[in-house]
């Protein structure tokens, strides 16, 4: 089972700090990342929503290698293979980046947005869905950011513990 942690930090640029270091531990085997994202609202409140796990992109370049094989196929039935790849590249992206922006993996989007929503301006949430961690290494990494928890599914007595190393780490 996952556990979701929600961490708001005072400027716009911190959740993407403690992301890439999450990523660092990542490729230590610290912590088993199953989804993370961040959001930024800048001082104008306008938020902006960065995803990990870009499925648009993912989609649109599936959906490009799948309609140019099918269209150049379709294409040698009329003697006009290019053209058939060219028409099935057009609409394999098309349809491959609406699949992928319709599909929402791990940490819903709607959940993201509602979150972010709250968040004063000119500052940042990091979304984390973690499957495994080994908590005493990772949050002596992360504890030097500092950071409030906005949500977790946590038990209270992990996310007491979180909170205050991250509280310790904020007055440093």
């Amino acid at each position: 089972m996952s556990d979701l942690v929600v961490v708001t930090y005072p400027d716009e640029y911190r959740a993407a700090e403690v992301l890439a270091a999450l990523q660092r531990l990542q490729k230590e085997l610290l912590i088993d990342l199953e989804d993370a994202a961040y959001v930024t609202k800048e001082k104008d409140g306008k938020m902006k929503l960065h995803e990990t796990v870009p499925l648009t992109k993912i989609g649109a370049t599936y959906g490009l290698a799948r309609g140019t094989f099918w269209g150049a196929l379709i294409g040698l039935l009329f003697l006009q293979p290019a053209l058939g790849a060219v028409a099935g590249a057009a609409i394999g992206t098309a349809s491959g980046a609406i699949i992928g922006k319709s599909v929402d993996y791990g940490i819903p989007n709607d959940f993201i947005k509602q979150l972010g929503e709250g968040l004063q301006n000119g500052t940042s949430a990091l979304f984390v869905l973690v499957r495994r961690v080994t908590f005493d290494k990772v949050i002596a990494q992360v504890q030097q950011y500092g950071g409030t928890i906005l949500h977790s599914s946590l038990s209270e007595e992990a996310e007491k513990r979180l909170q205050s190393a991250l509280a310790a780490g904020q007055s440093a």
